[in-house]
């Protein structure tokens, strides 16, 4: 079993940046991978970036070049920066980890984008 608690959502306005914290209950490189997905209104949850224990990261199209997904093991925790944000990546964030017996889930961090 894997907890996983999220945080650093919040509002912000166009342009601006945020950055989300992912901590894990257990050493994160034991797992095969951690990532972030995300769920706005009306549409389903997508993958935002994910990172594996290789260290090999992975981006959603609409958000390369402005997010970076990293990890601090000695912390057991990913981050997700987002800089440039645009109203569009409104949603709920979630965090998510891979583990042999299979996936864990956060509860999720708000991120609105507004002006």
């Amino acid at each position: 079993q894997v907890q996983i608690v999220e945080s650093g959502g919040g509002l912000v306005q166009p342009g601006g940046s945020l950055r989300l914290s992912c901590a894990a209950s257990r050493n994160i490189l034991s797992l095969s991978a951690m990532g972030w997905y995300r769920q706005a209104p009306g549409r389903q949850r997508e993958l935002v970036a994910d990172i594996f224990s290789g260290g090999n990261s992975n981006y959603a199209d609409s958000v390369k070049g402005r997010f970076t997904i990293s990890r601090d093991s000695a912390k057991s925790t990913v981050y997700l920066q987002m800089n440039s944000l645009k109203p569009e990546d409104t949603a709920v964030y979630y965090c998510y980890a891979q583990g042999l017996a299979g996936d864990y889930w956060g509860q999720g961090t708000q991120v609105t984008v507004s002006s």
